[in-house]
């Protein structure tokens, strides 16, 4: 019997490590489709701001006289926007880059037409121009809300292949940090959009 004691316990070594390595997998997994997610939401809640800012700009268009200039800033702002997609499992810090600098883009055109449109009372009057101008404001405290849980979704994940000793395991089974949705330069001095429409 002493001498299948050795035997006893290298197999119950062996079964504790497999077991440990399947959990570790099962778990970063988990994570990792998580954070995925995560930044599906946070596509989709910029294709809801892209489809509101097409139907303001379709809005404001009915006015005859307003800048053509600043529309088709937006427009173009827009289509670059919506050209700029990233899979979730190839989110490099350049993809990511490039990503936000389209998005960035297009909040500043925005912002640039919300200001040129208090110079016209028609407009600011308009029951669909108001409607879209709430729903938009809506959206952005979404997209905030998204990007944050996406970062918390990508923390978790990372905290979990960067611990030792997962961390051994997370080399083997080829499971790589993932990138965190990095605010913009400058983005500390919040832009300055007034969403009061009755004033003068």
């Amino acid at each position: 019997m002493k001498k299948f004691i050795p035997i006893i316990i290298i197999v119950l070594i062996a079964f504790s490590i497999y077991k440990w390595a399947v959990g570790f997998q099962n778990t970063a997994v988990e994570y990792q489709e998580n954070a995925k997610t995560a930044w599906s939401n946070v596509e989709s809640s910029y294709q809801r701001r892209n489809d509101l800012i097409g139907n303001l700009v379709k809005t404001v268009q009915g006015a005859a006289d307003f800048e053509k200039s600043t529309l088709i800033g937006v427009i173009e702002a827009r289509a670059k926007a919506t050209s700029v997609n990233i899979n979730a499992g190839d989110l490099t810090p350049e993809n990511m880059a490039q990503f936000q600098k389209a998005q960035a883009g297009l909040s500043g055109a925005l912002s640039k037409l919300l200001v040129s449109v208090e110079r016209y009372p028609d407009i600011k009057a308009n029951k669909n121009f108001l409607e879209l101008q709430s729903q938009l404001e809506g959206t952005e405290n979404r997209i905030n809300v998204a990007r944050d849980r996406f970062n918390e979704s990508v923390n978790i994940y990372n905290k979990l292949i960067k611990k030792f000793p997962s961390s051994l395991l997370a080399g083997i089974f080829n499971f790589d940090e993932m990138n965190r949705y990095k605010s913009d330069a400058g983005s500390e001095n919040a832009p300055n959009i007034n969403f009061d429409f009755n004033k003068k």
